[in-house]
């Protein structure tokens, strides 16, 4: 069987964005951030369903101005995933939108002007029970920072965060999480490794302006996978410039690999080479395309021969080992039956959606729910 995390999680406090715990012993979360025009609510609102499908814990939705407001509120009435509002300047926003139904607010109390301005949003969000997203970003520090310190580093950075959360701790609010983000994998390694030594508030993950979908899932997982090894981070979001989808997959194939949590299908596969007695590569492409919508956890194995497939399979719930003339496949460790590579698609979608709706029935059943209980 897979081995299980041995990470030691750092001990945050917790707070909840809508239904969702952050920080303490909650699973960590994977959000996006929708990238449609908000006013245009139709299409801001599918790309929120598209979201949900793939999984997502949380969306982040950005708030420029009222009429953005506005909209948020009928984009809030739509969906049912939590909702993050991001806004920057005009604490009045925030105000508009903790009425409207936001689940938290992403909003630096040093960037909305003066400490009556961040009462009046904090008051709001004790009324309304609505955390709030500090967020500090190394591209974007305060003028007096940045003539203090020759150029963006960690310890800048970790100033910006301290003068926001001394901010909300004089309003006595301490319903917060922190992220440090830079688009510097080594920046933000150090600003998050020293900050989470200082306060116990839940942090928000990131590698900002990563990069595309292969340069910024590299650097995603370079920086975000060291710092979760650590025990750091009770929230997740792979910035790319890409589909937000895309992001939301990265985000779990990241904590799966860590085996801090399971959603969807997890696919143990070979590269391919000469010894494959089918193609590998368009196999798993196809069933990773069917299976998207699964988010059910269930471990498959697909190995194109002999040499290695035996004691993959054996390893998953499912597992197909490439063989001459017919392939076999592994059920629980166990070899269950033969298919010819015209039929590996077909039937390992079949066994999966099997065993799948087989966890789901289990999961319902009333017997074991008592029994588990």
């Amino acid at each position: 069987m897979k081995q299980e995390s041995n990470i030691q999680r750092r001990k945050s406090r917790q707070i909840w964005v809508g239904n969702v715990p952050i920080g303490g012993d909650a699973p960590i979360s994977v959000q996006s951030m929708t990238n449609t025009e908000t006013t245009d609510v139709e299409a801001t609102v599918a790309q929120i369903r598209r979201l949900e499908a793939v999984g997502a814990d949380i969306v982040r939705v950005s708030v420029p101005g009222m009429d953005a407001a506005e909209a948020f509120g009928q984009i809030r009435k739509a969906v049912s995933v939590p909702l993050v509002a991001d806004i920057h300047f005009d604490y009045r926003i925030a105000l508009r939108v903790a009425d409207l139904g936001v689940d938290c607010l992403r909003i630096n109390p040093g960037n909305i002007g003066s400490q009556e301005r961040t009462r009046a949003v904090v008051d709001a969000a004790k009324h309304h029970n609505i955390p709030i997203r500090i967020g500090v970003n190394a591209g974007s520090l305060g003028k007096d920072l940045m003539r203090k310190y020759p150029e963006p580093c960690s310890e800048a950075m970790i100033e910006s965060a301290m003068r926001n959360i001394d901010m909300l701790d004089a309003e006595n609010f301490h319903d917060y999480k922190l992220s440090m983000k830079s688009s510097d994998v080594f920046m933000a390694i150090d600003a998050y490794r020293q900050i989470a030594d200082q306060i116990d508030a839940p942090l928000h993950l990131g590698i900002t302006e990563a990069g595309g979908l292969r340069s910024g899932t590299v650097k995603s997982a370079a920086g975000l996978g060291m710092l979760l090894m650590l025990g750091i981070g009770d929230t997740i979001r792979i910035s790319l410039a890409a589909d937000p989808v895309e992001e939301i997959k990265v985000g779990f194939d990241l904590l799966k690999a860590l085996h801090l949590r399971s959603k969807g299908v997890n696919f143990t596969a070979c590269p391919s080479c000469s010894r494959q007695n089918f193609d590998v590569i368009a196999t798993v492409n196809e069933l990773e395309r069917r299976v998207e919508d699964i988010t059910t956890p269930i471990d498959v194995a697909i190995i194109g021969c002999i040499v290695n497939g035996p004691g993959e399979a054996k390893e998953a719930e499912i597992g197909l080992t490439g063989a001459s003339p017919n392939n076999l496949i592994y059920s629980d460790g166990a070899p269950d039956h033969k298919v010819q590579n015209a039929e590996l698609v077909d039937e390992l979608e079949a066994m999966i959606r099997r065993r799948v709706a087989d966890k789901l029935a289990k999961d319902n059943d009333p017997d074991v729910i008592a029994r588990d209980a």
